[in-house]
This record gives structure tokens, C-alpha cells and sequence, in this order.
């Protein structure tokens, strides 16, 4: 048995968190305005799918290119179908990792974010599996 058939999701509480209603500008800062503060449970921005939601934390720099480094968080959806292109988390003879998926004309990959890492395509004997979908990257920027 592997480490990801072992794991059952979970349920829990909501988790409030307050949410500043407006828009945070990038560009140029605008006037000072009234912002009105609300609770929101932070798991509806960020699962979609609760009973097939996980939450993994990436080792190594092999997806540094895609802005997912040592350290970081991700959510992964289960129940989503892992598509070109999509960033997914690959089982491949029980070792976990996270690539992006190349699907093109017959021929399947995972590819890394950093070059220094080669693809990976599956091999005569070699039992791997799309595990889930990536669809958030928490980071700690402090």
C-alpha cells in the first residue's frame, strides 16, 4: 500500500478569516477609500470539492519556473480530470511528485518547471497514476 491510498479526506469547521471588500490594486495606489471588512470562510475560495480536497507541502525546486518552490503549499482536487497542461500530483511506483502533465497526440508526460530536471514518460514496468489537481499554491512570503 502507498503512502496516497492511505489517505481518507477530511471535514472540519469552517475557518474564518476577514476579508477586506475591495479590490487590491497592483499598479499605481488609488486614493484612500472606506473599506468594508466581512468573515468569509477562507475553504470556500479554496475547495471547491471538500470530500476530495488535500492539502500537500512541496519539497525541492523542480517546479520553480511555475512559482511553486520548496516549502509551499498546495491544494490538490481529487475529482477533477487532470488535463493538458494542468499541474497535477503523479504517483510513480509509490513515489509522490508534482509536474505538469503533457498530453499531446498519444504521447504522455511529466514535465518539470526547472530544466535541470528531465521529463518523466512512463517506462515498460513502471506503474504510475494522475493522483489529483493542483489548483492552488499557498506561499509564505514572511
Amino acid at each position: 500500500m502507498n503512502i496516497l491510498s492511505e489517505l481518507l479526506p477530511l471535514t472540519s469547521s469552517p475557518i474564518y478569516i476577514r476579508k477586506i471588500d475591495t479590490k487590491t490594486p497592483a499598479g499605481f495606489p488609488s486614493p484612500a477609500q472606506d473599506m468594508a471588512v466581512k468573515q468569509i470562510d477562507i475553504g470556500e475560495i479554496l475547495v471547491k470539492h471538500p470530500m476530495s480536497t488535500y492539502y500537500m507541502c512541496v519539497k525541492g525546486n523542480s517546479m520553480m519556473e511555475a512559482g511553486i518552490e520548496d516549502g509551499d503549499h498546495l491544494i490538490v482536487d481529487r475529482s477533477l480530470t487532470a488535463r493538458h497542461n494542468n499541474v497535477v500530483i503523479a504517483e510513480i511506483n509509490g513515489e509522490v511528485t508534482v509536474k505538469r502533465l503533457y498530453r499531446r497526440n498519444g504521447i504522455i508526460r511529466l514535465k518539470a518547471a526547472n530544466p535541470t530536471y528531465p521529463d518523466i514518460a512512463p517506462g515498460p514496468g513502471q506503474e504510475w497514476t494522475i493522483w489529483g489537481v493542483v489548483t492552488h499554491v499557498i506561499k509564505n512570503l514572511v
